[in-house]
């Protein structure tokens, strides 16, 4: 890991405990909507690598920290 990474990921595991987060909190993170978050998994655009926890249409989603760390270092710090 890059130390822009590693910073991000160390970040995020400290301020959520755990090892994934779900829409509200990538979204917090990206600075948008929940639902903004959504139309971004259905165009499959705009969004780290995620889970789908279940088949249905309203299964949860969830997102490594660390896929997180890697898509904000290459998404947001790479164009400042």
């Amino acid at each position: 890991m890059d130390t822009n990474r590693e910073t991000i990921y160390e970040y995020l595991k400290q301020k959520y405990k755990r090892v994934t987060i779900g829409k509200k909190e990538i979204a917090h993170e990206l600075g948008v909507s929940a639902s903004t978050v959504d139309l971004y998994i259905s165009k499959g655009i705009g969004v780290p690598r995620y889970r789908k926890l279940g088949k249905s249409k309203n299964s949860k989603v969830v997102f490594n920290i660390a896929d997180v760390a890697e898509f904000l270092t290459q998404n947001i710090i790479e164009t400042m």
